[in-house]
């Protein structure tokens, strides 16, 4: 059981390294792709919506920056706890 789990951290760990890298704040192009992200994906404006697909759809775009944010802002060893809470 603790093989699961350790390739279950591995993958983490380098899923993590795989987002610092694609989304590296150093540049000035990630820079611009996640500011459109953020826009696109709701980051600071509600998602609600009276009509429940629109909503759907609204939340949906805001799970993916959330995504983004976790691997970004975390350490590995954060996304496993947060991911063993899921």
């Amino acid at each position: 059981m603790a093989d699961i789990f350790d390739d279950a951290k591995a993958i983490i760990t380098q899923r993590k390294r795989a987002y610092d890298l694609t989304f590296n704040l150093e540049s000035r192009e990630a820079k611009a792709v996640l500011q459109d992200l953020a826009d696109f994906c709701r980051a600071s404006t509600p998602t609600f919506h009276e009509d429940p697909r629109l909503h759907a759809l609204l939340e949906g775009r805001r799970e993916v920056w959330l995504r983004i944010q976790k691997y970004l802002n975390l350490t590995p060893e954060e996304i496993w706890d947060l991911t063993r809470k899921d």
